[in-house]
């Protein structure tokens, strides 16, 4: 999952062109605009992907994403809520659910069930594609489409 609210609109592309030239990207959501949650500050913009790798998930997000983020200007602060030029979260993992709050927060629910729409909710015993209807019939969310990677 990327997230971002500083310069959106130029961190996704270059997150997703970062991740294009180091994996194969197998889907990629429409970005999603929703408002900060916890702080008063920027919108943020998020976006599914899913890509194919063989690194076990620590790895992953250890070699890859964090070298991502940083390279892209990420500054980690004591608050988790604060703005970021890139934030990228593994949210699952071959089918193994790592955040359960993509079936309770909107800026997570509605990317991620455009990729994974059948994944299932084991508290609720719903898809994610139903989690993320209702979320998003009473959230302020708005889908801006698909960025292009620049990179």
């Amino acid at each position: 999952m990327l997230g971002s609210n500083i310069q959106p609109e130029v961190n996704i592309p270059r997150a997703l062109g970062f991740l294009n030239r180091s994996f194969t990207i197998s889907q990629i959501s429409n970005t999603w605009q929703t408002h900060s949650v916890g702080i008063d500050a920027a919108d943020f913009f998020n976006t599914a992907v899913e890509i194919e790798t063989g690194l076990d998930e620590s790895l992953l997000k250890e070699k890859c994403l964090c070298h991502i983020e940083e390279v892209l200007g990420r500054i980690r602060e004591n608050d988790k809520n604060a703005p970021r030029t890139i934030d990228i979260d593994i949210v699952v993992f071959n089918n193994k659910i790592l955040d359960p709050d993509i079936f309770t927060k909107e800026h997570l629910a509605l990317p991620l069930s455009e990729i994974a729409p059948d994944l299932g909710c084991p508290q609720e015993k719903e898809c994610l594609l139903t989690v993320a209807k209702r979320l998003h019939e009473h959230g302020t969310a708005r889908n801006i489409g698909l960025i292009k990677a620049l990179e």
